[in-house]
């Protein structure tokens, strides 16, 4: 009888895992992108990955990415934004933790756009700050697509620019992020 019950539980259990684990989307080759204009040049980088979880039951959605991953179009931008400005060695992630209001059409996987709200609390060169935002949320075939565009201000990260490259970045850098999720098994 002991034995019973203890098999129910754990039953019960894997199935409640088994749902739950349904509502999970995951990507590991996430796209994101920034782009910094100035008066003497643009500046653009990608990053294609960038790790990214999210819960549709509950609205959570987590980001992490390897600032080294970035690259350039030039190897000595690349270098200088690594080692002067982001300082990869010590800062090697930024991330981003947050939550949204999940539609229920969102949460059954019904195939549509939804727009939500985005609103978590960013970590960019060690330096956390909060970050609202729109994004779009798309479902086909029961996959996922996220797709956002938000701005970030280099000074709210404590990241110094040089006085006599001041002219060649931007106060505020538009980020571009993609992800195209597969569920989380």
């Amino acid at each position: 009888m002991k034995l019973t019950r203890i098999f129910l539980a754990l039953t019960m259990l894997m199935c409640t895992l088994a749902v739950n684990a349904q509502n999970r989307y995951l990507t590991r080759t996430g796209h994101v992108k920034f782009f910094s204009t100035a008066p003497m040049e643009d500046i653009e980088a990608h990053n294609n990955k960038v790790l990214s979880i999210v819960d549709v039951s509950k609205g959570e959605v987590a980001v992490d990415m390897l600032m080294k991953a970035f690259e350039f179009e030039k190897k000595l931008m690349q270098e200088h934004f690594n080692e002067n400005y982001m300082e990869s060695a010590k800062y090697p992630k930024s991330t981003f933790k947050g939550s949204f209001d999940s539609p229920s059409g969102l949460k059954e996987m019904k195939d549509g756009t939804y727009e939500v709200d985005v609103q978590g609390e960013i970590t960019i060169h060690g330096v956390k700050r909060p970050l609202t935002t729109k994004a779009i949320l798309t479902v086909k075939d029961q996959k996922l697509i996220g797709d956002l565009v938000f701005n970030v201000r280099v000074k709210d990260h404590e990241i110094s620019i040089p006085k006599v490259v001041v002219k060649n970045i931007a106060e505020v850098v538009e980020v571009t992020a993609s992800f195209a999720y597969e569920l989380y098994k």
